[in-house]
């Protein structure tokens, strides 16, 4: 059952993520005004937003072929988490050092913090879940290899 959900976890972050990446490089000033809290970050720059709508569209892929490809989940679901949390964490530094007011943190929770925090939760049971799958092969194949009496 919480290999179901992480998995469906990790499909609904990839398409969100693909979803924003798409809005971010088509309509990149329809993004800028409809995203709560974008326009009090600065002036308008469509280079600036395609280039993150760009790193939109990695996460998206990574969260997605990770879904798929459990063998490489763990550095396709890692990588972009670190990103997110680095963003994440940016976010916390503004508000830390005066540029923002706390209130801001409430308002990008959802897309900024929550999204770094789901990242590291799926990342955390991709390596639980590979470190007991290898348990379960190491033990099976000492079951295996072991003389019978």
């Amino acid at each position: 059952m919480l290999q179901k959900i992480c998995i469906g976890t990790a499909l609904l972050m990839g398409v969100a993520a693909g979803a924003n990446g798409v809005f971010m490089l088509v309509s990149p000033a329809d993004w800028y005004l409809l995203v709560p809290g974008v326009p009090a970050t600065g002036p308008f720059n469509q280079h600036f937003i395609r280039d993150i709508g760009l790193i939109f569209l990695f996460i998206s892929a990574a969260f997605l072929s990770g879904a798929a490809r459990p063998r490489y989940r763990i550095l396709l679901w890692a990588a972009p988490t670190l990103w997110l949390a680095g963003h994440a964490l940016f976010h916390l530094w503004e508000v830390a050092v005066g540029i923002c007011g706390p209130s801001v943190l409430v308002r990008d929770f959802p897309a900024v913090t929550l999204p770094a925090v789901i990242g590291a939760l799926l990342t955390l049971w991709a390596v639980q879940e590979r470190a007991s799958r290898i348990g379960r092969a190491t033990l099976n194949d000492a079951l295996a290899s072991a003389p019978l009496r």
